[in-house]
């Protein structure tokens, strides 16, 4: 038996006779229900993400094809916004190394943090929140919770394999203080909100 096996099983062993209720933990709620978006705006944009609004009400996803049509590989996984090469899962990974813009639906985002919430089920292959140049989120406004205590809650947590939160573009800085968007994975993140019943 291992280290390891050994610590484990004295772990298992030394476990308490009975079961112990979790305990309650309150959601430190400190937003009404109509303030999440636009903190959900303020936290994204303080963390170099981008904003698109919507465009009106008989063409709501005019600003989305607008980008569509000016990047060059583009990989959708929402129907009404078909990209150029299509995407299926079991599709290898590193051939996603050349797409300018990935185009998904977030399952959800988290005004503290302005972050959006990625599954398996949205990416379809992980590495397309990464790998691509630009990410164009489409998000449901009523898809935005409060804080990580309401994102722990939500199903997404507990039903698949996969789940990351992805908040602005990737970030590094220097010991000068010199902050560089996009300087590993995405070089861009854009969120529009946009009603699951419309895309």
């Amino acid at each position: 038996m291992s280290a390891r096996d050994a610590i484990l099983a004295a772990v298992r062993g030394n476990k308490p006779s009975q079961a112990v209720p979790r305990p309650d933990v309150p959601f430190f709620d400190r937003l009404a229900d109509d303030a999440l978006v636009d903190e959900f705006r303020r936290r994204l944009e303080q963390m170099g993400g981008r904003w698109l609004d919507p465009g009106p009400a008989e063409e709501p996803l005019a600003p989305a094809r607008a980008r569509i049509a000016q990047a060059g590989i583009v990989c959708s996984n929402v129907a009404r916004l078909p990209g150029t090469r299509t995407l299926a899962a079991g599709d290898a990974p590193a051939l996603l190394h050349d797409v300018d813009l990935a185009v998904v639906r977030a399952a959800f985002g988290i005004a503290e943090t302005g972050s959006v919430a990625f599954s398996e089920r949205e990416l379809v292959v992980n590495t397309i929140g990464y790998l691509a140049q630009h990410l164009l989120v489409m998000l449901d406004p009523a898809d935005i919770v409060g804080n990580l205590h309401h994102a722990y809650a939500r199903p997404e947590m507990h039903a698949g394999h996969y789940l990351v939160f992805q908040t602005g573009p990737s970030a590094t800085a220097d010991i000068e203080g010199v902050l560089i968007h996009g300087a590993q994975g995405v070089r861009s993140l854009t969120v529009m909100l946009v009603a699951r019943t419309i895309a």
